[in-house]
């Protein structure tokens, strides 16, 4: 096991031999640590965290850390990321409260870049992507395969759909569309499919047209949003059965 003489490690923490601790490091006793994850130095793990497989922490990241929620009483609220993340300098994730579900989930394969924050209860899916300074409040659901640029703050209980786009400086108040671009010039807007990252992940050109088409009806026509969503279920394909349904089930309203 390669332990910095440095690294503070509590007893009761489980830190697999294939693990690397570098110089400074802090891990709380109740931190489950999954094989092959290295922690360059600097880092602080608290909290009831479970972390799997591969996972890299930077320098000065806070992982696990108590909610900044001045309803928290230390309660034991927990943690959980999957494999294979890249958690960069200065990123801070807080675990969850006893009023949000008492959970905060992060996927596989993420990239935390530095300065994001994830707040409490958030629930971030696989292949995700926080640019610098991403700000999530507390009850977020990033769904997989989505891109939050740098610097946007996103609100409390918005959801931000699959594949979707937000570009660098966006405040997100609202629900944001699965495979949009989002921007905010004067103020925010869905600019259509993210077609450029939708082809990156593999998308066939007859599903990027579908989705253009269902955006088309959404943004260009005059329809309302109700008149372009019976539309929209006349076109085929999971992909835009799955736009429908996002707005549909969405609570904040979407930005169109």
């Amino acid at each position: 096991m390669s332990i910095h003489p440095s690294a503070v490690v509590a007893a009761g923490a489980v830190v697999p031999a294939s693990c690397a601790v570098g110089p400074f490091c802090t891990i709380g006793p109740e931190v489950v640590l999954g094989e092959d994850c290295t922690l360059i130095s600097h880092v602080v793990l608290d909290g009831r965290t479970r972390i799997g497989a591969r996972n890299v922490f930077h320098p000065f990241c806070a992982v696990g850390v108590a909610p900044q929620d001045l309803k928290y009483g230390g309660e034991p609220t927990a943690l959980e990321i999957g494999d294979g993340n890249t958690i960069r300098e200065n990123v801070t994730v807080s675990r969850g409260t006893v009023g949000g579900g008492g959970v905060t989930r992060i996927g596989s394969d993420c990239l935390l870049m530095a300065g994001a924050h994830i707040g409490h209860d958030s629930q971030v899916g696989s292949h995700c992507i926080l640019a610098n300074c991403a700000t999530l409040a507390g009850h977020v659901v990033i769904e997989d395969f989505a891109t939050v640029g740098a610097f946007c703050p996103v609100h409390q209980f918005c959801t931000v759909g699959k594949y979707a786009f937000i570009g660098g400086g966006t405040i997100v108040t609202q629900d944001v569309l699965p495979f949009s671009k989002t921007s905010s010039r004067r103020e925010n807007k869905a600019f259509g499919a993210n077609s450029m990252g939708l082809e990156r992940r593999g998308f066939s050109p007859e599903r990027i047209r579908l989705i253009q088409k269902a955006f088309r009806l959404l943004f260009v026509s005059k329809l309302n949003t109700t008149q372009a969503l019976e539309k929209m279920r006349e076109l085929e394909g999971e992909d835009v059965a799955q736009l429908v349904g996002f707005i549909e089930r969405s609570e904040r309203g979407v930005i169109k």
